[in-house]
């Protein structure tokens, strides 16, 4: 009877220790599997979806990422806000390319163990490219939107924007991160992952990008507090970031869509109040280009 309980613990002992190697290997940015901007494009291409206002272009455009579990219905919902504000969208799909929407692999990256933040911000990174040769698209003063593991990702791309190294798993930047950075204007992060592999709250952002944050008061999957401290010392760094917290709510406060065994609830209010600070805080970046221009 010994015996098997000694094998069952070094068996344990050992798949701790490989998780635990590999969180640190994500957490310091190396990536075994690197991909050129033009690989990772082709890679993305096929899943991303473009939204596109009724209105004659060209149209500034949004960006948007989902959480951990993928791309869900408060994608499709935030998607018809942005167009409302006479932007085409693009949902970006980090998870289907990569085979993780597929037998809950995506549990892998809500654990942090595959797909960390610093690498999907490549797949930002690249987006924010690919939008200079869409048809009817002004690439200019994009928005960025990015859910929970989506804001974690977008942040990271924030962060290394003032710097020359790419996201891991990239073997360059698409372009030059001065002219991605330019692209960039209002960023939005709801409820994103702050915590120890994050390195989001490394550096300054890159000059002219603001920010709203939304979290949830009582937030079972991410530290609010860790945001709340992250957001503060961005704010010392003089990066414009606002931080709203919403009373009485939870992670995911604006999807619908669930796995069986998620505890978590869509709150209706808690969306609406959300739309609500989003819209406030666009309004300083809704005055479209004539066309032509």
């Amino acid at each position: 009877m010994r015996q098997p309980l000694i094998v069952l613990a070094i068996a344990l002992f050992v798949v701790v220790g490989l998780l635990a190697a590999n969180t640190a290997r994500n957490a310091v940015g190396w990536q075994p599997v690197l991909h050129s901007p033009i690989e990772r494009e082709r890679m993305l291409a096929g899943s991303w979806r473009v939204l596109r206002p009724s209105t004659p272009g060209p149209h500034r455009a949004a960006i948007l990422l989902s959480g951990c579990d993928g791309v869900h219905d408060n994608m499709d919902y935030w998607a018809q806000i942005m167009r409302a504000q006479g932007r085409a969208v693009i949902i970006v799909d980090s998870h289907a390319p990569r085979r993780l929407s597929r037998a809950q692999a995506w549990r892998a990256v809500c654990a942090g163990q595959i797909l960390p933040g610093a690498e999907r911000a490549g797949d930002l990174a690249v987006a924010l490219w690919a939008l200079r040769y869409m048809p009817g698209i002004d690439p200019s003063e994009v928005l960025v939107l990015g859910a929970s593991h989506g804001g974690w990702s977008a942040m990271e791309l924030m962060a290394r924007l003032p710097n020359d190294t790419p996201p891991p798993g990239l073997t360059e930047w698409p372009a030059p991160p001065e002219t991605l950075a330019a692209q960039i204007g209002p960023v939005i992060l709801l409820y994103p992952y702050c915590g120890l592999i994050s390195g989001a709250g490394a550096g300054p952002w890159p000059k002219g990008p603001r920010g709203l944050m939304i979290l949830a008061e009582h937030d079972r999957i991410i530290d609010t507090d860790a945001c709340r401290a992250m957001a503060d010392s961005l704010r010392e760094m003089g990066v414009p970031l606002k931080t709203v917290v919403l009373p009485g709510t939870d992670h995911g406060f604006d999807q619908r869509q669930r796995s069986t065994l998620s505890p978590l609830e869509f709150d209706l209010r808690a969306r609406n109040r959300a739309t609500m600070l989003v819209e406030d805080f666009l309004q300083d970046f809704a005055s479209p280009r004539p066309a032509g221009i």
